[in-house]
């Protein structure tokens, strides 16, 4: 039997590392992770999985949080009836580049759970180092772009999407040439059938109440104003190589089928699975090969019935909106997805309505200057803080 894969893991405390970490805990044969890095907000958990798990390298980005684990350490082994010399100290990276320092370490996988655009250091410091990379961080492929394109092996960057796991699956039926269109699946969130009027009041809270993924807040809230399906759009072109033109994006309330493939000939082939984010990470982790038993299959001997209909652009501009920033390329996806950070914060800390989060992105991308195609990390980011400030500008003008 082969060695179990090595997997570095980005992000562990989130809601991705913690279920990366279920999976490989399911598999201890195939699957053994290594290194694990967060932001350093949970000390505590993050002590508790480095020494459950045996990892040789922690990485935190606050490097103030440095000495705050290092006692975690202590006080997680102390838990277990462990005296000081029973267990090794993991290694600790600490700072804004731990991440990256990590990701280039040896391994066989990472996978990047990070929540937002900073991933775009790790994801490209991982494929510079030619590790295979689990992206679960769109936001890094949207940001970086072609940044990422280049610096990709084929068949290095895997996707952990459940949307882009889905079409992986799906393009396995038939050669690219036979392609005809992606087709996104999109539950429509917890405001699927109101009108744009009906929105204007949303609440955060009623904003945070997914119908069917348990996710962290900026992936809910995008959920609910569909900038997520948006940004989903703009890496399924990037990941697949299909046109904007070519990719549809289709409300599926069940969340049963995760997105489907329709080929030159008619045929559309679907992966359907229950709603259930480890399937798609299990794949990732082990890609092109598949866990046994990693999540229940479908129950056909249960009646069930499952409903699709057309997006309602009107009411949720963001996928029409994306599917523009997609076409313009260069560092435009980024200003879109560092504006829509911004706003969802003024969303949460209530300076920004609902509907205000996507029209700031519009008129973010209205506004921009022309800033030409990135050629380094430093022009993302610059697009970025151009983006953040544009936004806030906006905001606290009110």
């Amino acid at each position: 039997m082969s060695e179990p894969r090595q997997v570095t893991l980005l992000g562990s405390t989130g809601s991705i590392g913690r279920q990366a970490i279920a999976v490989a805990r399911q598999n201890p044969g195939r699957l053994r992770i290594t290194g694990l890095a967060a932001g350093g907000g949970d000390v505590a958990l993050l002590a508790e999985q480095a020494l459950a798990l045996g990892v040789r390298t922690v990485a935190v980005a606050r490097a103030t949080a440095a000495q705050d684990l290092q006692l975690a350490f202590y006080a997680a082994a102390s838990q277990r009836g462990w005296s000081k010399g029973e267990f090794a100290l993991p290694e600790i990276l600490a700072g804004p580049r731990a991440a990256e320092e990590l990701a280039a370490r040896p391994a066989d996988v990472v996978l990047n759970g990070i929540t937002g655009s900073i991933g775009l250091g790790p994801t490209l410091s991982a494929l510079h180092a030619g590790r295979t990379v689990a992206l679960a961080n769109k936001e890094s492929l949207i940001a970086g772009g072609d940044l990422v394109l280049r610096a990709a092996a084929p068949g290095q960057l895997v996707p952990v999407d459940s949307e882009h796991s889905a079409l992986a699956q799906c393009l396995r039926g038939g050669t690219r040439q036979e392609v005809a269109r992606l087709v996104l699946t999109a539950s429509g969130g917890p405001f699927r059938g109101r009108t744009a009027e009906e929105l204007a009041d949303v609440t955060v809270e009623e904003a945070m109440a997914h119908p069917t993924w348990d996710m962290g807040p900026v992936i809910t809230i995008n959920s609910a104003t569909l900038v997520n399906k948006g940004l989903e759009l703009i890496e399924a072109h990037l990941l697949f190589g299909v046109p904007y033109a070519d990719i549809d994006v289709v409300v599926h309330p069940q969340s049963i089928v995760h997105s489907m493939v329709t080929f030159a000939d008619g045929a559309t082939i679907a992966q359907a699975s229950p709603p259930d984010m480890r399937l798609p990470i299990a794949l990732a982790l082990a890609w092109p090969d598949r866990l046994p038993e990693v999540q229940p299959a479908l129950d056909w001997s249960a009646a069930s019935t499952w409903e699709f209909m057309p997006l309602d652009e009107v009411a949720f501009p963001a996928v029409r909106l994306a599917r523009l920033a997609g076409e313009a390329g260069g560092v435009v996806p980024a200003l879109y997805n560092a504006a829509n950070e911004e706003a969802v914060a003024a969303f949460v800390a209530g300076r920004l309505s609902f509907r205000g989060i996507v029209d700031l992105v519009a008129r973010t991308l209205d506004d921009a200057p022309d800033l030409g195609a990135p050629t380094c990390v430093e022009d993302v980011l610059a697009a970025e803080k151009w983006a953040r400030e544009h936004a806030r500008g906006v905001i606290a003008g009110g």
